[in-house]
């Protein structure tokens, strides 16, 4: 695992990798229920997104490219948790994972990297909601200091399901 770790780099987000993380994304929306969302995106729609994690700051957006062909195998952000106020010491983080890319160490890189940006934010937690189930999320974000505070049951529906949402959180 640690030569295929040395040919990925961990960058902060730009407007140039717009349509290849709409696309990874887009595949998490149409074949899983890993994330909510129900209907994929263009690029355009996903433009606000990107706009909101700029390369400082506590909403942040790592993406690990792979160093000879700039394929993106993942990224990971961080983001408002709540609209309000008082929460702007809080942030939800999450990580996505190119699906032929898994198993292979980017999920860490990318914390790895998106914690270490955020080292010096004004930040007091960090949350991480995983859909069920998702062993591999959950022992990703276990590695890094996160601990399951509850269980939203039956909270989103998808695929024609419902399904439950755990909930993490790790001080920062």
């Amino acid at each position: 695992m640690l030569s295929e770790r040395t040919e990925v780099q961990v960058r902060p987000g730009v407007e140039g990798d717009l349509e290849a993380l709409t696309a990874l994304y887009n595949h998490y929306v149409h074949e899983t229920a890993i994330t909510f969302d129900t209907a994929i995106f263009t690029p355009e729609e996903r433009r606000p997104w990107l706009l909101s994690h700029p390369e400082d700051g506590p909403y942040r957006l790592m993406v690990a490219v792979d160093r000879d062909t700039q394929e993106i195998l993942g990224y990971a952000t961080s983001s408002p948790f709540r609209a309000k106020p008082a929460y702007a010491t809080s942030v939800e983080t999450t990580v996505y994972v190119a699906p032929d890319a898994d198993r292979r160490g980017i999920g860490t890189l990318l914390y790895e990297a998106l914690f270490e940006a955020l080292s010096g934010e004004d930040l007091h937690r960090a949350y991480a909601g995983i859909a069920q189930p998702n062993e591999a999320s959950s022992r990703l974000h276990e590695r890094f200091g996160f601990r399951h505070v509850g269980t939203y049951r039956e909270v989103g529906r998808k695929f024609g399901r419902y399904w439950d949402v755990a909930w993490y959180e790790k001080p920062l």
